[in-house]
């Protein structure tokens, strides 16, 4: 009986037309609007702003020009070693003697520069074409270094000219000395193999190091100098280490990419 006189009085009064109606709360209100306004702010943003991104990869410290493999141009017997690894030393001067059966030959420097490696020694037996040096092609000990960084193919076209550069210098305690500046220079036009890596830098190793996980691009960068340190560079430390850098030095790079919109990112 409860159910049939509910049922009854519903049908009696079916819609209470002289109440209020209420369409939302003054807290569902707020909420709509605090959403219209971020949403709003998130598309302007995404047309008008930038987004700053890094690219991290390994570097070398070098001189600008290189270094090239020095090899033996006749099959023998090393009888004199005349070069020392750190020399530096004019284009065409000595650095092996090798006794051939037309009688002894003199392996020479194509090019001025500093001994980086001697990989042959007194009495070992050389093919022709072997590699016997590694010489840094650097001809006054005052020449600025650079470093070449060699970055993934894929995020080459986003390097900027100038684009600015920190690099963890292997040798250097980062915690204690911070990091080397630099800006950068010039970005190849095309990927390095690991032949060409090992050409440059007068070692076989780094090159197949370099293109483990593909062919790089190699990036040069101007060292940012400051007569205030001992290095003769910027850190972003005061002073820096208390020593000088060396070529060949190993780093890692972190290199500022071209800003982007945040609407890029969305549109293919």
């Amino acid at each position: 009986m409860q159910f049939r006189q509910q049922a009854l009085a519903k049908l009696q009064s079916p819609e209470e037309l002289d109440l209020p109606v209420r369409f939302a709360r003054p807290q569902g209100w707020l909420v709509l609007s605090v959403t219209v306004v971020v949403m709003a702010a998130a598309s302007v943003w995404a047309v008008t702003g930038s987004v700053t991104s890094t690219v991290s990869a390994p570097a070398v410290l070098t001189h600008g020009e290189g270094s090239y493999i020095l090899q033996s141009p006749a099959a023998g017997q090393v009888t004199a070693v005349l070069a020392k690894e750190g020399e530096r030393l004019p284009a065409g001067s000595p650095v092996l003697k090798v006794r051939t059966a037309d009688g002894d030959t003199v392996v020479r420097t194509v090019a001025a520069g500093r001994i980086t490696a001697l990989a042959a020694t007194l009495g070992q037996i050389v093919s022709t074409g072997a590699n016997v040096a590694a010489v840094e092609k650097v001809a006054e000990a005052d020449e600025p270094l650079y470093a070449t960084v060699y970055v993934p193919a894929e995020n080459a076209a986003s390097v900027p000219a100038d684009a600015a550069v920190d690099l963890t210098v292997q040798t250097v305690p980062s915690q204690r000395y911070g990091v080397l500046r630099g800006r950068v220079k010039s970005v190849d036009r095309s990927a390095q193999s690991a032949q060409q890596i090992a050409a440059f830098l007068g070692d076989g190793q780094l090159g197949e190091q370099f293109t483990r996980e593909g062919r790089p691009v190699a990036v040069l960068v101007r060292l940012d100098r400051s007569p205030a340190t001992r290095s003769g560079y910027t850190w972003s430390s005061a002073d820096g280490p208390p020593y000088a850098l060396t070529s060949m030095t190993m780093a890692t790079a972190s290199i500022r990419l071209a800003d982007q919109r945040p609407l890029d990112w969305l549109l293919p």
